[in-house]
């Protein structure tokens, strides 16, 4: 049903079907900036380095994506101007203040056999359908690392951390997110997975 390749080898712009992936999945943590999913999608449309990433897709439509970083090469890069025009100039400034930091943080440590899978997302409409576990499963097959990093998986995030550990990602670091700011994104802790080869 599926097929994976790289976002940068595909004949169509996959940037739209992508932000909009990204702004459901990561519409929690978006809420600030905007609670219009469709303006989220608009506003981080521009920030995606392709050739980092790879998509699941059946057609013309992507069902998931997913980033693998060395650490020295970005798979996101922020615009302020795309965001200010998205967003306003306020919030578009404070999105790409905190977020630039968050998103543009290179690997702690890169290495030649290190890598980071990042940006892990599934369309609505196909999840379920083995998408995520496809691509994360041609990420380690196909890219040359030794060890794959999955950061900041929400604890709340039940399927995705069923789907990393089913497929061998071992949790080795957890944080604890403050009560304040807990209670208003419904997360408790960050936390960190791994694998090994």
């Amino acid at each position: 049903m599926f097929t994976v390749r790289k976002a940068d080898q595909l004949e169509m712009d996959v940037r739209v079907q992508m932000s909009r992936i990204f702004a459901d999945g990561f519409s929690q943590w978006l809420g600030y900036f905007s609670k219009d999913k469709e303006q989220i999608a608009r506003a981080f449309a521009h920030m995606f380095n392709l050739d980092q990433f790879y998509v699941a897709v059946a057609g013309d439509k992507v069902a998931g994506m997913a980033a693998c970083s060395d650490g020295t090469s970005l798979s996101v890069k922020l615009n302020k101007k795309e965001l200010r025009e998205h967003l306003g100039l306020y919030k578009g400034s404070l999105a790409h203040m905190f977020l630039k930091k968050e998103f543009e943080t290179p690997l702690a440590n890169p290495s030649p056999t290190k890598c980071s899978i990042e940006f892990v997302g599934t369309a609505a409409e196909y999840r379920g359908q083995g998408g995520g576990s496809l691509i994360i499963g041609h990420i380690l097959e196909a890219a040359p690392y030794r060890e794959f990093l999955i950061e900041e998986v929400a604890d709340t995030n039940i399927p995705a951390m069923r789907l990393y550990e089913k497929m061998g990602f071992k949790e080795y670091k957890r944080t604890t997110i403050p009560p304040k700011r807990a209670g208003k994104i419904g997360i408790n802790h960050i936390v960190s997975l791994k694998q090994v080869k």
